[in-house]
């Protein structure tokens, strides 16, 4: 098994309040390092991950393949109307990171492919070797708030035959200048993978049916390591949250949305220096966790 460092340990388990006995998803159950903690405190685990070899990893914990985005009915489907608590860990996992054959990382010669799931879907190259300029400029604004969107679009499109990480990151470090310690292609590469396995639409269908699933008192603990992920938690969570407002003829209004929930965190909760020393991917890591109210307002 490859070694991963799961990010934010005891902060994330912490969030989701384990308790004997409960009953919790972990929705990116990666090499489980969140999970084999959750069990360590007593609750028992059902995982998902779209990564056969994720779930080849699962050992004693019960683990399906599957999409996060697919909670709810994944959760049904196993015998489990109704939930303590769901964690996502989003985005990649430090063993696809370091496996070049993954194609996530341009740090490493590998394949142009950058499937969670390499058994469906469209690849990286797939994308880049046959979208338009238009189609690859949206991607590239939208998943990777890249400021050069349309210059690289169009000139990806004059070119195409794209087939590995390196061909890609030399391309595109050839048309823009560095930008301090950043590669030229990371947010390329980021709204890329983001596209490939449509991680933004996997992520509002779990916020929506994990909701759902939560039974009263429940948690939902989310770790993004970007800003595009982090900003749909915080909107969704904030929107369920709500407050009260007075009004101006007098009394109070509830503002927000059923279910209603109360924040567990206040703010996004980052790593300390000490793991951020240890482990580089936490730097960017933030995690956010509300529980669901007990009663109606």
């Amino acid at each position: 098994m490859e070694s991963h460092v799961p990010v934010l340990l005891a902060e994330a388990v912490d969030a989701l309040a384990v308790k004997p006995g409960g009953r919790y998803v972990d929705g990116t159950f990666g090499r489980g390092g969140h999970s084999r903690e959750i069990v360590r405190r007593g609750g028992e685990v059902l995982g998902i991950d779209r990564d056969d070899e994720a779930v080849a990893s699962a050992g004693d914990i019960r683990v399906v393949k599957g999409r996060h985005g697919d909670v709810k009915k994944i959760a049904n489907d196993n015998g489990w109307e109704e939930v303590d608590g769901i964690l996502l860990d989003l985005g990649v996992s430090s063993p696809q990171l370091d496996d070049a054959g993954r194609g996530f990382s341009f740090l490493r010669e590998g394949p142009l492919d950058m499937r969670m799931d390499r058994s469906q879907g469209v690849s990286a190259a797939d994308l880049v070797n046959g979208e338009s300029a238009e189609s690859l400029e949206s991607i590239f604004r939208e998943f990777g708030e890249e400021p050069a969107s349309r210059r690289i679009a169009r000139a990806i499109a004059g070119r195409r035959g794209f087939s590995t990480t390196s061909e890609l990151a030399d391309f595109v470090a050839g048309i823009l200048p560095r930008r301090g310690a950043h590669h030229p292609a990371t947010r390329v590469f980021q709204a890329l993978r983001m596209a490939v396995n449509d991680e933004l639409g996997e992520l509002r269908r779990a916020l929506e049916g994990g909701l759902e699933l939560l039974r009263a008192g429940g948690r939902f603990a989310i770790i993004s390591f970007e800003s595009l992920s982090d900003r749909t938690v915080k909107q969704f969570f904030a929107r369920h949250v709500g407050r009260m407002v007075s009004l101006q003829q007098g009394g109070e209004e509830w503002v927000g949305e059923l279910p209603r929930a109360r924040p567990v965190t206040r703010r996004a909760v980052m790593a300390g220096s000490r793991e951020r020393a240890v482990n580089p991917r936490s730097r960017s890591a933030r995690l956010r966790a509300i529980e669901k109210e007990m009663t109606e307002r």
